[in-house]
This record gives structure tokens, sequence and C-alpha cells, in this order.
């Protein structure tokens, strides 16, 4: 969660983009992403360079001169602006900030810039990269900002936090379908689904990486001692540094754990990119129309990728329908054009038997009444574990937009006996355009906590990271019904901890918890008999238990008692008004 401070810095940096003439916010977004890349690229060389001399091993830096070869023939030829080297020295975020502002701009836009679209393992995300910043001031300001936001020992993913923020100034960009699933939803989609090391995690429609950075977060939050890891008022965890993993683990974690897709080649380089910065090697994420019939038989026949994902975490495009002829052969069998169909049933081919999903969905596909639609969930219920469909509020997607959806969490295979319904009423932000901080109405711990008291099975280690042993201890104490009139309500504190600009930041204490009853239930379940009677039907409402609350009345006696006197006070008062206007008979 960036401070207040940081906000304004970053709003000040948008309204010098804007002012620049850069007033497309992802043109912004793509220009900071190749500063913050640079300044990463020198982070990890001397983390690489640490870790290098404490083995005992040579390090060879990305910013060392090729060695030129001795046998080489002399050349009288004049040296011009192609054939120069440069000192790749000179390409350091270090070296580059200390830079007269003039001289800055041009050795970035064109030294710089012409060797990030050249080197090995970068060349093909940047080969039709731009460099569009116009001026020194322009470059000077975002430069500062930047050294402010991306701290390496942070470990949170700071760049989509800043494409939110700024995707937030211009409502329009969710016309396009480019708005970002919000942090607090995808944590708890993560905390359902539970990746795990080892585990190959892929969204197949991942925009800036989102999912897949905070999967990565996920597995090192669950590896972190209790005694070391805190929270932020909204959940964000801290210090999740994963130390209860070895080197081995941590190095193995780096690498091919998470694959994501996406047919807008900005957005994968964006995601691409956020992946590096939080030290991933070379992430496997690619370009691709996932729905498409070439990458169905590049992935799903020839490459062998159906049934290979242990995990899958998406929010794909629900607006639009895809052209027939361009659907991948084994998606044409659901018979439908539209998208949100398609990913499901997509998403189920991708899973391996077992493997765990979290899906968001708009809640058209939970009553849609089309042959597709009833073919769909017809085989979410019967032939795999439909465990829960989360109903998530109208306002999430604020100010982008504010279509209702839920997230179905299934597993491939097997059979659903009943589905559990949990109704999100709020989820600490208002739920209006301006989504302000309401921390203390959330909705998400009382649900991962009885989600992970529900599916215990699911989890090798079902203990939510926020939750103290005596809380976890007194609701396993519950039966099913008595869990769903009680709630855990959030207590949060201000400690005096600083952030990396030493702004106050609100933290969540794991023992800040109050458990209160209920008088509706969020939560209930569906058999899979009242499914099929219901044409599959997965709207949470259709299934809800319909109670009448009791209300409390007092004796009849009291009552009439209550009214004699009521009476008595009233002939009382025309009597008095009687007198005051004398008798006129």
């Amino acid at each position: 969660m960036l401070s207040s401070k940081l906000k304004a810095d970053i709003r000040a940096l948008w309204d010098r983009f804007w002012s620049g003439g850069i007033a497309n916010p992802l043109t912004a977004i793509e220009q900071i992403t190749y500063l913050v890349f640079l300044k990463q690229l020198e982070d990890l060389d001397n983390q690489r360079a640490r870790e290098a001399q404490e083995a005992g091993r040579v390090h060879q830096s990305i910013f060392d001169n090729p060695p030129k070869d001795p046998n080489a023939p002399p050349t009288d030829k004049p040296t011009d602006k192609k054939t120069k080297e440069v000192d790749r020295a000179t390409f350091r975020w270090s070296y580059i900030k200390e830079l007269p502002s003039e001289e800055r701009l041009n050795h970035v836009r064109s030294d710089v810039f012409d060797w990030l679209k050249t080197s090995p393992g970068v060349q093909d995300r940047m080969r039709d990269a731009v460099f569009v910043i116009p001026s020194p001031n322009l470059l000077e300001g975002a430069i500062k900002t930047i050294d402010k936001l991306f701290v390496p020992a942070r470990n949170q993913d700071t760049l989509g936090d800043v494409y939110e923020m700024l995707l937030s100034e211009i409502a329009e960009a969710g016309k396009n379908g480019q708005f970002r699933t919000p942090r607090h939803i995808i944590r708890l989609m993560c905390d359902l689904v539970d990746p795990r090391i080892g585990d190959r995690i892929c969204d197949p429609a991942c925009g800036t990486a989102g999912f897949l950075v905070n999967a990565y977060q996920h597995i090192l939050k669950s590896n972190t001692s209790p005694d070391i890891l805190q929270f932020e008022a909204d959940g964000t965890p801290l210090f999740a540094v994963g130390d209860q993993l070895t080197a081995a683990q941590h190095e193995q974690l780096r690498h091919n754990h998470f694959y994501g897709f996406d047919f807008d080649r900005t957005m994968v380089r964006l995601g691409w990119m956020n992946m590096i910065q939080h030290g991933m090697i070379e992430p496997q994420v690619n370009y691709a129309d996932a729905l498409g019939s070439r990458f169905n038989n590049e992935l799903l026949v020839n490459g062998g990728a159906i049934g290979d994902f242990d995990v899958i975490l998406a929010n794909p495009p629900f607006k639009g329908s895809i052209d027939i002829n361009d659907i991948g052969e084994s998606l044409k069998e659901l018979d439908t054009t539209k998208t949100e169909l398609l990913f499901v049933e997509l998403i189920l081919q991708l899973l391996r038997v077992g493997g765990r999903a979290a899906v968001i969905v708009p809640e058209g596909l939970l009553f849609g009444s089309t042959n597709a639609h009833r073919t769909l969930r017809k085989k979410l219920v019967e032939e795999n574990q439909l465990n829960a469909v989360i109903s998530l509020p109208g306002g999430v997607f604020q100010p982008y937009a504010s279509v209702k959806t839920s997230i179905l969490f299934f597993v491939r295979g097997g059979q659903t006996e009943k589905v559990w319904f949990y109704e999100v009423g709020v989820d600490g932000l208002s739920l209006n355009a301006k989504r302000t901080d309401q921390f203390e109405r959330n909705d998400l711990w009382d649900l991962t906590l009885k989600a992970r008291l529900r599916f215990t099975t699911t989890y090798p280690q079902p203990v939510p990271a926020f939750i103290d042993g005596d809380t976890w201890r007194a609701w396993q104490s519950y039966n099913d019904e008595e869990r769903s009139v009680h709630y855990l309500k959030p207590q949060l504190a201000v400690q005096e901890e600083m952030d990396g600009e030493g702004e106050m930041v609100a933290l969540s204490v794991r023992a800040g918890f109050q458990t209160e009853e209920m008088n509706t239930a969020k939560d209930w379940v569906g058999g899979q008999e009242n499914l099929q009677e219901n044409d599959y039907n997965l709207s949470a409402g259709r299934y809800k238990p319909f109670s009448l609350e009791t209300v409390k009345h007092d004796p009849p006696a009291l009552i009439i008692k209550e009214l004699q006197k009521l009476e008595s006070q009233l002939q009382s008062g025309l009597t008095d008004l009687l007198e005051m206007v004398g008798d006129v008979a």
C-alpha cells in the first residue's frame, strides 16, 4: 500500500507526463517501466555480485563490456555513432541519475535504450519499444520519483500500484478492459488456491502479471515465521521474506514457476518487467491470444501444456466476443463466442487433475440461460469440484466499472457434492468511485478464515498467516452452523512503524480480531440436488436460506397498561384545554 506522500508524488509525476504531451496512461506506465527496469537491472546485478563473492565465484556483470578479440585486424575507418563502443558502466542507474539533465536525456534515449533493445534475453521483449519521454525535466522528475518508490527490500508489487493509480486518473481506461484487479481481491484469491513451492502457476490473461507477482508473494508469506510477518490495515503482508525456505528453494522459486499470456504486447512487456523486478529469472510471460487457434495448437496440442498447471489465477476479459473462426479447436465444443465462457473452459483444460483455480467471472455467467452457459455450469458441478462461489459487491472495480462479479474457486476433476456461497458486503474500501479507506469494514478476513476451516483438507497448512493459534482453535470448536452466525472483525491499530519514506502506516495485528455474533449469515451451502433442480444456477442468492428475524414483543398486559396510561394523559390534556377555552354550551 502506497503512502499518501508517494501517492502525491505519483500524481505530480502523472501531471508532468500529461503536460509534457504523454496523455495516454498506458504510454506513461510503459515509459516509467523502462526506467524501473534500468534501476532493477543494477539492483539485481549488485545482488548477484554479492552472492558470487560469498560463494567464491567470479561474477560476470551485465555492465561489463565484452572482451575485445586480440586477433581482430586493426581498422583505420573513422568511428561513428553506430560503431562506437560505449562503456556499459555508464548504463548503470547510479551513473545515469547523476548526469546533467540534457546529457542524461540524450544518453538514455540513444546509448542506453539501444543497448536495452539488443541485450541478450531482453531484445525479444524490447524490439518494438520506443522511448518517448520528450524533455530533460520530465526525465529528471521520473527518476527522482522512481528512486523513492522502488525500494528492493519491500518486495511488493509497486509497479502494479503505480499502474492502478495512474489508470484511476482516467476512468475511460476501463472501457478497453485495461483495468487492474484490486490487490486485496488478488490476495484473497491466492489465499483460496494457496500456491505452494513446486507448483506451476498460470494466468492466461495476465496483463501486468499482478496475479503472478502476488502468487509469488503468497508463497513467501506462507513460509515466513509468524514473529517476522506483519500486515498493513488493508491486509498487505510486510516482511514476507520466506525465511523458512532454503537457498535452493528460493532459487527454484525464481525459475519456471510462473507462466503468463496476454494478447497485448504492451501488457506482456509490462508484466515481464514486473516479474523481473521481483527477482524472477527469465519469467515466462509471453504474447499469445489464449483463446485463439494458434495458441490452442501450439501449446495445448503440440506443446503438451494441457493438464500441466497446478494453479490458475485469472480475471479474464469478459466484454465482447471472439470471431468464431479464431477459436481454438478444443474450445469449439462449447459452441459460443463469449469470452467469459471460453476462458473458464480453457482454464479447466489447462489445469492438471487436482489443480486449483480461482477465477473472476461476470454475474451473468452464473445464471445465463443459453446452452453454452448451462453446459459450462453443469460441467463445473458434475465433472469437477466447484468448492465456492464468492459474490463480490458491485463497486469492487470502481472507478472503471460497476459490473457485478463473483469468484469461482474450483478443483479440476471429481464431482461437486455441495457449493459454499459467501456474500461479500464490504471489502475494506468504499464502494463508490473514490474507493476511500474503510479498513474496519472488511469481510475478506472473515471469508478467508471460514474458507480455510471449511476446506481444511485442501491446504497443507490451513491456518491463515494472519490468525493466531488461540483464535484458530476457538473457531475450530464451532460447527458449520455456528461459524455462519459468527463474524471475524478486524481490530486495527496504528503502530510506530515507518515505511520506506518515513510515513506512518496502519498495521493490523494478528491478535487484533474480535469474534461477533450476527443475526444474518453471510455464507451458506447449496447441494448438488438443489443445483440440478435450479438448472445449475450458481447465483448465491438462489440458495440463501430464508429466515424471519425473531421480533420480541412486550407481554399483552403490559401493552394494555401502556395504552391506558396514554389514554389517561390524552383525557387529562383535553380537560385542561376545555377549561382554557371556556364552556360555550
